[in-house]
């Protein structure tokens, strides 16, 4: 059941737990959340990188794949399908798409310019019945060809641009795309606590989901996380299913090449993945 995210993640928040944003990249991502969203009755958000978009041949065609598959596979769960760290230029693609939500990650520009841009874009989201996500503060590493520096979100920046109508913020508090490092120093809980108190409660989101202490998770949704992103953490253990799979020498095995087998373990190891998420985000049952 394809539904923007907002009536979702302010559910979440009331109930204190939090929305899985799982990334897509092809179609056993797609049918690996969904199928585990729908048996867990949990609500999800599958984010669509712009990288991952023009892999897919287009927005157009991921939408297509989308709301095909979620009325073939019979989900009755709420799906929202989410444009991840969009450009001003790619959120206006993924509205005349069909996408039912988007994240405009304006970070990279002044707060100015980030402010006049998310605000134009809140009314063009919100005119075609879309949920909108905006950002301060960029998160750290690299995804998919988003780099950002990592840097603490000031408050002050979180409540204008919440302000604006936003329907979730991503606010940097010291969470990072892909590994942790060692000596990562951990989430800024104090800032989070601050940006809560000035955006007057608004649904907010944590990237970079994947490595952080599970007591972390839990005491940032406390404080008012209700939308957690996984990505890194599917590609891993894909690739690690799919190595093994071909080390054991599987594919030499029958017609054990064919990608339907091939890629059956690494899609196996998705579905495992997304299950404990969202068991650890506390969503399971809530749909």
């Amino acid at each position: 059941m394809l539904v923007r995210a907002t009536e979702m993640l302010q559910k979440a928040k009331q109930g204190h737990y939090a929305v899985a944003q799982i990334n897509i990249n092809n179609m056993e991502w797609t049918k690996a959340a969904l199928l585990t969203a729908e048996e867990l009755k949990s609500p999800v958000i599958l984010g669509v990188s712009e990288g991952a978009g023009k892999y897919m041949t287009g927005f157009e065609t991921v939408a297509a794949m989308v709301k095909a598959m979620d009325k073939s596979l019979g989900i009755t769960v709420p799906v929202a399908l989410h444009l991840d760290h969009g450009s001003y230029e790619g959120s206006l693609k993924c509205i005349e798409a069909g996408f039912t939500s988007i994240m405009f990650d304006g970070s990279h520009y002044g707060i100015d310019e980030n402010v006049e841009k998310t605000a134009e874009l809140v009314r063009i989201a919100h005119e075609a019945g879309m949920s909108i996500e905006a950002e301060v503060g960029s998160i750290g590493g690299e995804e998919d060809g988003v780099v950002g520096a990592g840097e603490i979100a000031d408050p002050e920046e979180c409540r204008r641009v919440a302000e604006l109508g936003v329907d979730f913020l991503a606010a940097g508090i010291g969470n990072i795309h892909g590994v942790y490092p060692p000596n990562w120093q951990g989430l800024a809980f104090d800032a989070l606590a601050e940006i809560q108190q000035v955006t007057g409660g608004i649904p907010l989101v944590l990237h970079g989901g994947t490595g952080i202490p599970e007591e972390m998770i839990k005491k940032a949704i406390s404080l008012g996380v209700s939308k957690i992103n996984v990505n890194t953490e599917c590609q891993l253990t894909f690739a690690a299913a799919t190595r093994k799979y071909i080390e054991a020498g599987k594919d030499r095995e029958g017609k054990g090449y064919d990608p339907r087998k091939l890629l059956a373990p690494g899609t196996e190891a998705i579905k495992e993945a997304v299950r404990e998420k969202m068991e650890m985000f506390g969503s399971v049952g809530k749909a």
